[in-house]
């Protein structure tokens, strides 16, 4: 493999074990280690992320270059320590992905999305049963395996509660509809009044449960809380830059102007929205 080599998945892989090579590689990639690149591969999906919302397609397929670079280098740690290889990931996901899908690949026959869905989690369910059983023998003489296992506990707080919510949805612990839900959330809005003026530490948790209780309104409306918080953060952000230049334009500076004149400037901003 030479650098004039057209660019390919096995091109990447050479560049890789180049930059890790103990005498000629890089300082910076030779010293990282698993834990080391985490930062960098979260912080990567993010600006995937923001790329797709953005819809800036120039910039994503720059930033699904840097994501695909961080499953190498993670590939190449894992060769490097004898633990497995890039083939051997794309072999665990090709075997995952036709399991997964026994509607596309064998003959099984589900027709709808929820089938599916369902289907999905119990191959989930499985094959965490299955982890278990391997990184301890005696599981099975133990307490059943939690559905909420191998929940990853750094996902972002709002995609966590949603995760948690569908495992349990998954076994029949959910709300019927989403009146109950409401109701539910209207019951925790209640609580926080309750603890407003009153113990922190208390009105802290009924916060927490109240952020909860949105989050399964979010997913009953099939709608992802993540996606949705970073949206109202965008839309905030938008009206309140635009909020700033109403206010260099009044000649005053921000402190100088009451409450009453900035929510002015901000229901100008959203009129001028809907025109």
């Amino acid at each position: 493999m030479t650098l004039n080599d057209k660019p390919s998945i096995e091109k990447l892989r050479w560049i890789m074990s180049q930059l890790r090579d103990p005498k000629t590689g890089c300082p910076w990639d030779i010293k990282q280690n698993f834990a080391s690149i985490v930062p960098h591969t979260l912080e990567e999906a993010y600006e995937v992320a923001d790329a797709i919302e953005q819809g800036d397609f120039a910039e994503l397929e720059k930033e699904l270059g840097d994501l695909l670079f961080q499953v190498i280098f993670y590939s190449q740690l894992g060769s490097e320590e004898k633990r497995f290889d890039f083939d051997s990931v794309v072999a665990a996901i090709c075997e995952k992905l036709i399991r997964r899908h026994p509607h596309v690949f064998s003959d099984a026959n589900l027709l709808s999305d929820e089938a599916i869905k369902a289907n999905w989690e119990n191959e989930k369910a499985k094959e965490r049963l299955q982890k278990s059983q391997q990184n301890d023998q005696t599981a099975i003489s133990q307490q059943p395996l939690s559905i909420l296992a191998d929940i990853p506990k750094n996902l972002p707080a709002l995609s966590q509660a949603n995760k948690i919510q569908k495992r349990c949805a998954h076994v029949g612990f959910d709300w019927h509809n989403v009146d109950d839900v409401f109701a539910k959330i209207e019951e925790e809005v209640q609580e926080v009044k309750a603890e407003l003026h009153s113990d922190p530490q208390a009105l802290a948790e009924e916060l927490g449960d109240l952020m909860f209780a949105v989050v399964n309104l979010c997913r009953h409306s099939k709608q992802d809380p993540e996606a949705l918080l970073r949206k109202a953060n965008q839309k905030f952000s938008k009206r309140f830059k635009a909020v700033e230049s109403q206010v260099h334009l009044s000649g005053k500076a921000f402190e100088q102007h009451d409450l009453d004149e900035l929510e002015n400037y901000w229901q100008n901003v959203k009129a001028g929205e809907r025109k």
